[in-house]
């Protein structure tokens, strides 16, 4: 048992101190009674650009922080698992990507929580798992963002209350393009008799064009 937990937090490190770092902050906002909503992110403040470092971390309430957690913690252990030699840099990306695009896509509303990390995660597995051939992760993704949209929070522009889409979207595309940037890397699509036949023939092919090119020379 010791083992398999030991695994689990090993494969799942960068997720679990991810969601432990923004129940943190939400725990110091509680027993601080203040509020970190000063490190919120706005679309086009270059005085706010830094903090597309720390919107994610903070939260409206318990809430928010929960239904943000979950999808972290599944698509995270996911990505961990099946992605492991380049699962830190999606999840990186994924953190710094959302907020950057959302810098320059959103509206001028302060903006805090970590649904745009949720989605560019679930972007990413969703598309990797389509340009790779791999429908099983493909459709684990889309259950995840489908559970995560209908609970009907996410991203909470402070001044209005409500989900900004524009950091989902924002978030969606970060994924998309990580899943592009990293086509070569995780696990392929498979390959049929036939199609590695078909290799195996090209193969030969060419040595044999070598052999004659060579054989002129």
């Amino acid at each position: 048992m010791k083992k398999n937990l030991s695994h689990i937090i090993n494969v799942m490190f960068i997720p679990i101190l991810f969601v432990f770092a923004i129940w943190f902050v939400k725990g110091y906002e509680l027993i601080s009674d203040s509020t970190l909503s000063g490190f919120s992110i706005v679309p086009w403040s270059t005085e706010k650009i830094l903090n597309i470092f720390t919107f994610p971390f903070i939260h409206a309430d318990s809430s928010h922080l929960l239904n943000n957690s979950y999808p972290i913690i599944i698509l995270g252990g996911i990505i961990s698992s099946v992605y492991k030699e380049i699962s830190n840099r999606v999840f990186f990306l994924s953190y710094i990507l959302s907020g950057i695009i959302f810098w320059f896509l959103g509206e001028s509303n302060p903006v805090i929580g970590a649904s745009g990390v949720v989605y560019a995660l679930g972007s990413f597995v969703l598309v990797s798992g389509f340009i790779k051939k791999q429908p099983r992760l493909a459709m684990l993704s889309f259950l995840v963002i489908f559970l995560n949209f209908f609970n009907l929070w996410g991203i909470i522009e402070i001044e209005q209350d409500n989900i900004s889409q524009t950091a989902h979207l924002s978030g969606a595309i970060a994924g998309l393009i990580i899943a592009i940037l990293f086509r070569d890397k995780g696990p392929q699509a498979k390959k049929y008799n036939y199609e590695l036949e078909e290799e195996l023939e090209q193969e030969r092919k060419d040595i044999d064009i070598n052999y004659i090119y060579k054989k002129d020379e």
